[in-house]
């Protein structure tokens, strides 16, 4: 990867150009038996059309700070990197009342009510499917991204030293989380192609450094499960052969 990234989204773009074709987020629900696969190029797709959902339509600006009530899933991934795109401090688990907008899942849209600002909801159904039924005083994400433009350019150029992430009470700016990303991917071994399994969630640095970070920062990419602990032993063992796992965290 380029030694000069600085940024979560700077990254992304290199990761891009490198290999768009490659292999980034691997998802699995254990719960339900979903497995999405997403490639660098449809990734980043992923990502620009939230960018600019969350630039264009929800009017968000640099420094905004965003609630993030979502568990470790693919599309949780898209929305930190599409909030590192446009500048906004994603705020894991945040207190949604302090925050200009929330984006929630369905099992903390009451919580979620708190915030005055923009509020985007996620059903977090198989292949990024809508609500049967809208939920009030929300809008759904699965309705509103798929128009979005392909292609996402900041209105003001994301500063690396800016606040970028809150997790686990910690605040860390674009350039810190890029530079930790990388001393992690370096502990535990990462280099380009490493394939990293992980269970954990995305409500601590750890969780969120080997589920989407630290392999990003390395030129690899991640199988992320959910619900593993539905997941046999056997069932473990396949998945890590047929994933072409290197390192499981």
């Amino acid at each position: 990867m380029n030694a000069n990234d600085r940024t979560p989204a700077d990254l992304l773009r290199s990761a891009l150009a490198a290999d768009p074709g490659r292999p980034l987020v691997t998802f699995y629900d254990d719960a339900t038996g979903e497995r999405v696969e997403l490639s660098v190029a449809t990734f980043a797709n992923w990502v620009a059309k939230t960018a600019n959902l969350l630039q264009g339509d929800l009017g968000a600006e640099p420094g905004d700070r965003l609630a993030l009530l979502l568990p470790a899933h693919w599309q949780s991934a898209v929305w930190l990197l599409a909030c590192a795109s446009v500048g906004v401090v994603a705020e894991v688990d945040g207190d949604p009342g302090e925050a200009d907008l929330v984006v929630s899942g369905p099992d903390t849209l009451d919580r979620a009510l708190a915030c005055g600002g923009e509020r985007v909801a996620l059903a977090l159904r198989p292949l990024g499917g809508r609500f049967p039924q809208p939920p009030a005083g929300f809008a759904d994400y699965a309705v509103e991204v798929p128009g979005q433009g392909d292609r996402f350019a900041p209105f003001v150029p994301v500063d690396p030293e800016g606040p970028g992430l809150v997790v686990g009470g910690e605040e860390l700016s674009y350039a810190a989380l890029t530079a930790r990303a990388r001393e992690d991917a370096a502990k535990l071994g990462l280099t380009e192609g490493s394939r990293v399994l992980t269970g954990r969630g995305y409500d601590t640095w750890e969780g969120l450094s080997a589920g989407l970070f630290a392999p990003l920062a390395a030129g690899g990419s991640v199988v992320l499960c959910r619900n593993q602990e539905r997941l046999s032993a056997d069932g473990l063992a396949q998945r890590t052969e047929s994933e072409r796992v290197t390192h499981t965290v």
